[in-house]
């Protein structure tokens, strides 16, 4: 068999082929041979040479979505923002990309299913830790730096903010219903605001709502 020249091309199509087949079925009711079918002539031999299983499939969506959609590089940039402000406006913009994104739908559906994956668990652990961790803490650091942030440990509020938002307030994790979830949210925004960084405002509450609202619809 000839060696695939282009490996990085085909592990993208077959996680397009991921991404499709768990929109169109859910994630629960899809096969490895599902995703075989949406994969465009490739093999389930070429599947299983780039992914052990559906869930590490899964996996390599949910990167690929985050870091396409990375709220905190998009607003890294704006120089009309103090880093504080960055730090609103990428919640603004992973909150209403939530809402909008139809990829984002498919991982709030597989959420449940995978509460009890300890591959998932772990993946999510890392990858949150990994990518979340290293997303805002330079933004932290400019708001220590410009004043906006009233809290000198960069390393600890950052690592905070990781749990609090990727953890503590993932529903697959902590199950619970939607007072619940509105208690968490405004209990993240006292606990940020006790350690120098307060995030809320009134178009954070009104955006965080309304994504409660849509997740227990």
């Amino acid at each position: 068999m000839p060696r695939n020249k282009y490996p990085e091309e085909t592990k993208e199509k077959i996680i397009d082929a991921g991404l499709l087949t768990f929109q169109e079925k859910g994630y629960e009711a899809s096969t490895v041979l599902d995703v075989v079918a949406n994969m465009n002539g490739l093999t389930r031999g070429a599947f299983y040479h780039h992914f052990k299983s559906k869930e590490e499939l899964l996996s390599a969506i949910c990167e690929r979505i985050f870091i396409a959609n990375n709220p905190f590089d998009k607003v890294a940039e704006n120089k009309a923002l103090n880093g504080l402000q960055k730090i609103r406006e990428a919640l603004k913009i992973n909150i209403s990309s939530q809402s909008q994104h139809d990829a984002f739908a498919v991982l709030q559906d597989v959420g449940s299913e995978l509460s009890n994956s300890p591959h998932f668990f772990k993946w999510q652990m890392e990858f949150n830790a990994k990518f979340g961790y290293k997303s805002v803490l330079p933004l932290i650091e400019e708001g220590i730096g410009d004043g906006s942030i009233k809290n000198q440990d960069a390393q600890t509020l950052s690592e905070l903010f990781v749990v609090l938002f990727s953890i503590w307030l993932s529903s697959s994790l902590f199950p619970g219903d939607k007072e619940r979830a509105e208690k968490k949210a405004v209990a993240i925004f006292e606990i940020l605001d006790f350690m120098g960084m307060n995030i809320y405002d009134n178009e954070m509450e009104e955006l965080g709502m309304t994504w409660i609202d849509e997740s227990f619809e």
